[in-house]
């Protein structure tokens, strides 16, 4: 890896990261030994790159430091294009659009010697039939969950109980042929899944739920984290 790259990619490393990075993760990420890495860090430095951060302790990037968001590396392309072919493929009709929207963006902005990168990828994702028919709307639903508001739906399970229920939307799961919604049900009283081809009517609630949708969410890690723990001991 040339000088310049490895720089620029230190400061990718640092960016990504909420907490400090030792030299030792660089090093390992970027196969070179920590002493590089400590020269590194100090040329960014001396460039007024704002690392701060020290030898032992780890290294951050200064929020203010501003960028070219869009001086992508070919990984980071193909892996844009990746990620774009998947929900192209997947996703509700808006994301499907949106996707196909973010690589004519990129194709736009990158210099011409990248491009055939997005044109003819080396990556291609497998091709599925038509998933299952959603009957919620899923643009909204990323819309409430965004926002913290209630859900009400009518929910027919895998041996076609029919509930109504209040939830609390987490995240919607994208799988291969079908949606899974994970919310807090306040029927149960508990963090449920349900499958978005399984509900058959829904009402989208005006009223937030009492809680923080950063804060629901993690909560609903820490009870899988919990469920998984369980399972391996099982």
């Amino acid at each position: 890896m040339r000088r310049a790259d490895r720089l620029f990619q230190i400061i990718q490393i640092l960016r990504r990261s909420t907490r400090p990075i030792t030299s030792g993760e660089i090093a390992q990420e970027l196969e070179v030994s920590q002493r590089t890495v400590y020269r590194d860090i100090a040329d960014l430095i001396a460039q007024r790159v704002p690392v701060r951060g020290e030898a032992g302790f780890g290294y951050i990037l200064d929020d203010a430091f501003d960028m070219p968001p869009l001086m992508l590396t070919p990984d980071e392309i193909e892996a844009a294009v990746l990620g774009a072919q998947w929900v192209a493929g997947r996703g509700d009709p808006a994301l499907a659009n949106a996707a196909r929207d973010l690589i004519a963006k990129i194709t736009s902005v990158v210099p011409e010697r990248l491009r055939p990168i997005i044109a003819h990828p080396a990556i291609g994702t497998r091709s599925i039939a038509a998933p299952v028919p959603d009957r919620i709307d899923l643009a909204q639903t990323r819309l409430w969950i965004r926002d913290g508001r209630k859900i009400e739906i009518d929910y027919l399970d895998q041996h076609g109980a029919h509930t109504v229920r209040i939830i609390w939307p987490i995240i919607l799961g994208f799988l291969d042929d079908t949606r899974m919604l994970a919310a807090w049900c306040e029927l149960r009283k508990d963090f449920r899944h349900f499958r978005a081809d399984r509900i058959v009517a829904v009402r989208f609630v005006d009223e937030l739920y009492d809680s923080r949708p950063g804060t629901l969410r993690q909560r609903w890690k820490r009870d899988m984290e919990k469920r998984r723990n369980l399972e391996g001991k099982s």
